[in-house]
């Protein structure tokens, strides 16, 4: 996934407000793990919404261990070089990472890679996922996601979308579309989000799959409409927008979600540790507030419950990715 804008004002503000809500306290201090700073890579640039993730939790654990815990953005290549940093780290629980769709699609993205994220990193614990949004211009005359499909199917060079770029949550969310419609459909890549959203209000092309993050303020203004949630259910941040499965296309999901990894070897005791920390700053009231805001919903299970959904979207994605030609090398 490439964080396609910053994170709007009064969210990032939002979280800065849970920040400063969270009781210190004078927590006892633990034998062992952890004894020093950890450091937690952030493979996106500041702002975005996994920077945002990433520090929210970074503060919460950090109350919880009674340590810092340092939030490192190094990104490039959708995650790739913020994930490869991480798993070279060394595996004694100091270095986590809170990774994004690209830990499962990055794989069959960049086949060329020496690298593997699902080889050379061990999952620690599921943060949540946030279902894309098809929307678009507000004088489009498509209002139902048949419109779209019906119009693909009439004209295989009728219909254009946007995205974030080759290999970002909404290019590889259109290509699934097009791989269970059956549909020809042409791809616009733009250089991240905002110019995107630009040629898409104006007209430029026919929709774009975004976050909640992204669009909520688009869909406030009138300037896009929503079409549909890619999902099985509505969200409840566009409640008026019916999901994919209302629409008549349950197989069309697709998301933005994020996970906590360490270096491949990393104790399993340490992993466990993490897990449970993780697990409990998600459930924080306060965090949650802030997870709502981003239409994020949160599941908390085990580091195996993680690897399962991992081999999971590997799955899914490679199909769609081999399917499509799609390569980002």
């Amino acid at each position: 996934m490439k964080p396609a804008i910053r994170m709007p004002s009064w969210l990032l503000a939002a979280a800065l407000a849970v920040v400063t809500m969270i009781p210190v306290g004078a927590a006892q201090a633990q034998a062992g793990y952890p004894d020093k700073p950890i450091r937690m890579v952030v493979p996106f640039p500041p702002g975005g919404a996994v920077d945002i993730l990433g520090r929210l939790v970074a503060q919460h654990i950090g109350q919880q261990m009674n340590q810092s815990v340092i939030v490192e953005n190094r990104s490039g290549a959708n995650g790739s070089v913020g994930n490869e940093a991480a798993a070279k780290a060394p595996a004694d629980g100091y270095t986590i990472l809170l990774g994004a769709n690209g830990l499962a699609t990055n794989v069959a993205l960049y086949p060329k890679r020496p690298f593997s994220e699902l080889k050379s990193l061990t999952p620690i614990a599921y943060v949540g996922s946030s279902p894309l949004i098809m929307m678009v211009p507000a004088n489009s005359p498509a209002h139902a996601l048949k419109d779209i499909v019906d119009a693909a199917k009439a004209d295989p060079n009728r219909i254009s979308y946007a995205s974030a770029g080759p290999g970002s949550s909404a290019h590889l969310g259109s290509e699934l579309l097009k791989y269970v419609t059956k549909t020809s459909m042409l791809h616009v890549p733009y250089k991240g989000g905002a110019p995107a959203i630009v040629d898409l209000t104006a007209g430029r092309v026919d929709f774009m799959l975004l976050d909640p993050v992204q669009g909520l303020s688009q869909l406030q203004s009138g300037r896009l409409r929503g079409l549909v949630v890619a999902s099985k259910e509505r969200l409840p941040l566009v409640k008026d927008v019916p999901s994919a499965a209302e629409a008549g296309f349950p197989e069309f999901e697709a998301s933005v979600w994020w996970g906590f990894m360490a270096p491949k070897g990393t104790p399993p005791e340490i992993v466990n540790r993490l897990n449970a920390e993780i697990n409990k700053a998600l459930t924080n009231p306060d965090a949650q507030k802030v997870l709502a805001g981003m239409g994020v919903t949160t599941k908390p299970g085990t580091p195996e419950d993680f690897g399962k959904y991992l081999d999971a979207e590997a799955a899914k994605w490679s199909t769609v990715i081999k399917s499509a030609n799609i390569t980002a090398d």
